[in-house]
Order: structure tokens, then sequence, then C-alpha cells
């Protein structure tokens, strides 16, 4: 993957800020293209569905290639993304799931805890997320099909 072509959507409240920010500027470093959602300034009574749905509507749109969420402790986001349809969101604390949730299920956004998720593993798990690709075998599409029949 040249990751110059992919422009990478990040989006979180003041729970994620400090990942955020950082995350941002490793993204930066790798080379990839970041849209950056908000927060833009750490305010701690700011609420995630204000950052992070714009997000997923451009994941979702195709806006941006891939989206990343952090809230606290990644449900909220996890929960608020889900709800655009188009957006497959999930809540990611291993190397395993952040790239099998791609090959497997065309995992498009993926949610993080900004106070239980280490700056390390999270630029482990982003990598894992960004560089893999969706296997489309018969059985993944099957049931992606049966998720697009709810999202009507």
């Amino acid at each position: 993957m040249t990751s110059q072509k992919y422009k990478i959507g990040i989006a979180s409240d003041h729970g994620g800020f400090e990942l955020k920010q950082k995350i941002v500027s490793f993204l930066n470093e790798q080379q990839f293209e970041v849209k950056d959602f908000g927060a833009k300034q750490l305010n701690t009574s700011d609420d995630y569905p204000d950052y992070v749905i714009p997000l997923a509507k451009a994941v979702a749109n195709g806006a941006v290639f891939r989206g990343i969420a952090i809230c606290g402790s990644g449900v909220g986001a996890c929960i608020a993304t889900n709800k655009v349809s188009g957006v497959r969101a999930a809540l990611i604390g291993d190397y395993f799931s952040a790239h099998q949730g791609v090959e497997d299920d065309d995992m498009n956004l993926i949610c993080l805890g900004g106070r239980v998720t280490g700056y390390e593993i999270a630029k482990e798990l982003i990598l894992a997320f960004l560089q893999a690709k969706f296997i489309g075998a018969e059985r993944h599409l099957r049931r992606l099909h049966e998720i697009e029949k709810l999202e009507k």
C-alpha cells in the first residue's frame, strides 16, 4: 500500500485528544494525508458525536479511505459511528482484530480508547488496520450483504 494516495480521517473528543494529536503526527510521518475532524483544541466538556459522526459520514461517502475515532474508552465513538449507514466500525485493542476486521468484515473505521490504549500499541493497531485489505470471499460478501439489508 502506498500511503500517499490514501486520505485518512481522524476524530476525537477530550478523552482521546492527546492520543489523536500524537496519531496525527505519526500518520503524517508515515506519509498519509490526514483529515482531522476535531476536536481542534482540548475542551473537557465536548461531546464525541460532534466529531466522530462527521468522520463516519466521510468514511461512508468515500471522502476518506478509512477512519480513526477516539474517545475515552472508544466505546461511545464505536456506538455512534456504527449508526451511520455504510460504516463498519469496531473497538480494537489487539493486533489480530485490527487486520482481521478489515480482511473478513471490511471494517472501515477503527475505534480506540484514548484513556486505555497506549501510543505505541495504537501505532501498531492503526498500521495493521490501514495496511489490511478486504479478502472478499463469498462467505464474507454474504455476511456483509445481510448487514447492508439492515441498513435500508
